[in-house]
């Protein structure tokens, strides 16, 4: 033991005391380990495979089913002076094993879901074709298109009978719900896959998935064929369980989308069944040929010195979940193009939901004019910014101007342009957004979301619109369902569909003239 932190006389305390023999080992091996305590077991120390410049996630100690984590006492004390960290002290959490995460939403042993069972229960209503509508129908395949208007009919009435197949309130009564059963038999499996998903993200564990690799050396391509040959050509941990798989795509559907359209090894093409369009190449390979940059000889010393081209900006509007991911998620983004820099823009009233204990609101100045957070730290590859504001406001004050084809991009994340309650907001961007000329990626929550977004579009600016890519199913949508609190029938998934579109450009020709 180095006798640099403490005295002689401590130093040999420390060296020959039997109830202190852990600390022969040394301080440093403390920091660069894991002290795992299992019931029955003596303390495991899980040596960290690799440095990562990201924070890690600490283990939780796994207990068994039904009983609490009490607090355990610290394995390792360090000598007197030292400065150190003690382990996270866990109070009545309830851990869960891999073979006990089913339960009802009102009888979960975790207090959110319950607060969540009372949200469905007080705001859904049950899909049973004896009640009479609530709302209009959005689609031919809406559970509301059941329903009649007839007065004669049931009123609405609340769920509150939760299926003890999925656990999930979806009736008003056992009556109405075996009633019903050949209905629901259709999404009751899937909504008892969300329910073990949502226990399995409270269950206490460690999550592997979410520990994400860094960068890798160029002659190592990635492989953006679906996700299993991402993941491994990415060199990401191997992922054996099919619900880990779903909780890590859940997080990297985001950054690996906007990868998949912009990469030069993308899965779209324009071969048949590539759904990539003519106009479509054309853009995507303006902005591919600023992201996969030739080498240009760059060096450390003065005679390596090159000019360095700006970062492409992907502007992402209507954010909302997207830009309060992890910030090493979306690192991932540049890891797909070690060559280039990103500057990700958030843009929407949304974008800092929940987020005012982690970056507080600053105030509007003359320097700030609209509040602008920026992230300059997240790598030497990506800088992130976050306007609360709307896009045409940030538009008309010409805040990005001038934009560049090579350089430039949109994405909306399910942005809901054709949905009733969100369409009038986009009225005033949509034309903005085609005077850029320059590309945008949408992607949908389902196929019908997608295709009423086409058609909004269309009805809108149709003969203003250049289709880039056909809409489709995303290679690398969320294997992960989700569920509508306020209606249990609606299940869908993040980003399942992809398309693009862009303003429309008009090309002079020349005529001679005799």
């Amino acid at each position: 033991m180095q006798s640099g932190y403490t005295c002689l006389r401590c130093l040999n305390t420390l060296q020959s005391g039997a109830t202190l023999s852990r600390l022969s080992r040394g301080f440093g091996s403390f920091q660069n380990s894991r002290w795992i305590s299992t019931p029955g077991k003596q303390p495991t120390k899980r040596t960290r495979g690799s440095d990562n410049s990201h924070s890690r996630r600490t283990a939780s100690s796994l207990g068994y089913q039904g009983q609490y984590a009490k607090n355990e006492p610290v394995e390792v004390r360090s000598p007197p002076g030292l400065a150190s960290t003690p382990p996270p002290e866990v109070v009545g959490r309830v851990l869960l094993q891999p073979d006990n995460l089913f339960h009802t939403f009102s009888n979960s042993p975790s207090p959110e879901i319950r607060r969540r069972a009372a949200l469905i229960k007080s705001h859904a209503y049950c899909p049973h074709p004896s009640h009479r509508q609530t709302r209009l129908v959005e689609g031919p395949n809406d559970p509301e298109a059941r329903k009649t208007t007839n007065h004669s009919s049931q009123p609405p009435a609340h769920v509150r009978f939760e299926c003890p197949d999925c656990g999930i309130p979806v009736s008003c009564s056992e009556e109405h719900w075996a009633d019903d059963y050949e209905s629901h038999l259709e999404i009751c499996d899937t909504l008892r896959e969300i329910n073990e998903d949502d226990h399995d993200l409270r269950s206490g564990r460690f999550f592997p998935e979410f520990e994400y690799p860094g960068p890798q050396m160029e002659e190592a391509l990635v492989n953006m064929t679906n996700w299993d040959t991402y993941l491994y050509s990415r060199e990401f941990k191997a992922i054996n369980e099919a619900r880990s798989m779903r909780q890590a795509t859940r997080l990297l559907t985001y950054p690996v989308t906007i990868g998949s359209v912009l990469h030069e090894l993308s899965p779209y093409s324009i071969r048949r069944g590539g759904r990539l369009t003519t106009e479509g190449l054309k853009s995507l390979s303006a902005l591919r040929y600023t992201l996969h940059p030739p080498k240009s000889g760059a060096g450390l010393d003065i005679k390596g010195l090159r000019p360095n081209p700006p970062p492409a900006r992907i502007f992402i509007l209507g954010a909302r979940a997207e830009s309060s991911l992890p910030r090493e998620v979306w690192v991932q983004l540049s890891h797909m193009f070690p060559r280039a820099t990103f500057h990700l823009i958030f843009i929407g009233p949304e974008s800092m939901t929940n987020r005012d204990s982690e970056f507080p609101l600053p105030q509007r100045t003359p320097r700030n004019p609209f509040g602008a957070i920026v992230e300059d730290r997240i790598s030497q590859q990506m800088k992130i910014s976050t306007y609360v504001e709307y896009y045409h406001t940030l538009h008309q004050a010409g805040l990005f101007y001038p934009y560049d084809p090579y350089f430039d991009c949109f994405v909306l994340f399910h942005p809901g342009l054709g949905h009733p309650a969100s369409s009038h907001e986009w009225e005033e961007t949509v034309p903005q957004l085609l005077e850029t000329k320059v590309p945008i990626i949408c992607t949908g929550y389902t196929e019908w979301d997608m295709q009423r977004d086409r058609n909004w579009v269309e009805e809108k600016v149709g003969g203003e619109v250049d289709l880039l890519m056909e809409p489709g199913e995303n290679r690398f949508r969320s294997l992960r369902w989700d569920l509508n609190d306020l209606d249990p029938s609606d299940i869908s998934c993040g980003n399942w569909g992809i398309w693009a579109f862009r303003g429309k450009r008009y090309e002079t020709t020349r005529r001679d003239v005799e």
